[in-house]
């Protein structure tokens, strides 16, 4: 049963100065994010996504609140923990892939583990368990430049978890490529959270991505709006309608 929080959320607000104004980016969010979760977060622009994002994965601080990540308070950690923090316990997973365009996809996902300071790994045996794992067996020595948009956002996605996080932050990681590329990368995002157990938080724009995970929240004016599985959406639109509501037309996608 899965029941053990890698996340948690405190009453989480962010505030910032834009000129003579005070922008209320993120006004109290509370969430709990349990182990092996695959999770995505929607709202229109504005709503505090990239900033609810920013704060889990210790690139900025709270105004107030709590940001919990695998039983560890990172809230008001010097720059030197959280950096330890963000390489041990958090995988990144972006738009347009952040790969470092000299190295092999070898080399990008070693890079990591070589920077940990509790190493749990061999770099290069773990690399290549993972690159196998995602189809990129023989691509390993290839430099991004020589790879696919899909490919390069699979070697993103074994780089995130190079030092087994607790949990992989994804943010758009379709936005930059086409349907079937998108939909491989969801697959592999999906075996993530399937065979490894790791918690996947995935903050996207676009409805069909929307509708693969099993849990959605809301963020609306820096608030959460909703938070609801995928199953409750669709049983309580079959109470009021008795239809089959597609999950792509829910609030906030």
């Amino acid at each position: 049963m899965l029941n053990q929080h890698v996340l948690q959320t405190i009453d989480v607000t962010k505030e910032f100065k834009m000129g003579q104004v005070m922008v209320h980016a993120l006004r109290g969010v509370s969430l709990s994010v349990n182990e092996g979760e695959f999770m995505g977060v929607i709202g229109p622009s504005g709503s505090g996504k990239s900033t609810l994002l920013g704060l889990i994965g210790g690139l900025d601080t709270p105004t107030s609140g709590q940001v919990i990540i695998d039983g560890v308070d990172i809230t008001r950690m010097d720059e030197v923990a959280l950096t330890r923090v963000r390489n041990e316990k958090i995988g990144f997973v972006f738009q347009f892939f952040n790969l470092v365009p000299t190295l092999t996809a070898l080399e990008n996902v070693e890079l990591p583990i070589q920077f940990a300071r509790n190493r749990q790994f061999n770099p290069t045996k773990r690399a290549k368990e993972l690159l196998d794992l995602f189809g990129l067996k023989d691509r390993m020595r290839n430099r991004p430049s020589q790879l696919s948009g899909g490919q390069q956002q699979r070697v993103a996605i074994a780089r995130a978890l190079a030092n087994n996080p607790a949990i992989v932050l994804a943010d758009e990681p379709t936005g930059s490529l086409d349907s079937e590329s998108g939909g491989v990368v969801m697959q592999t995002l999906r075996s993530v959270q399937r065979e490894l157990g790791t918690a996947v938080i995935i903050v996207t724009h676009d409805p069909a991505i929307a509708a693969q995970v099993d849990r959605i929240v809301s963020l609306s004016d820096g608030l959460v709006a909703t938070d609801h599985t995928q199953e409750q959406l669709v049983e309580a639109y079959k109470k009021t309608t008795g239809e089959l509501k597609p999950v792509e037309s829910a609030e906030g996608v």
